[in-house]
Order: structure tokens, then C-alpha cells, then sequence
């Protein structure tokens, strides 16, 4: 990986760590993913 990529990396993760709704609204998401994709297989 490129610095550039891990900079936006590094500030996404600084952004959600600052950011209680947008860190709840991710990890929503992340579970519907996981669950959908159990279903699948």
C-alpha cells in the first residue's frame, strides 16, 4: 500500500473514533453484511 492510501485510511479511522453515530451506523452495516452473506452459503 501507498502512503496516500494509508493517510485516508488514518483519517477515516480518526474520523470514526471522533464520531459515535457514524461509528454505530458502520458496524449496522457491517452486521446486515455478515448476516446476508451467511444466508447466501
Amino acid at each position: 500500500m501507498n502512503k496516500k492510501a494509508l493517510a485516508v485510511i488514518g483519517l477515516g479511522a480518526a474520523y470514526l473514533l471522533r464520531n459515535k453515530q457514524t461509528r454505530q451506523n458502520l458496524m449496522n452495516q457491517l452486521k446486515s453484511f455478515a448476516v446476508r452473506n451467511k444466508a447466501k452459503s
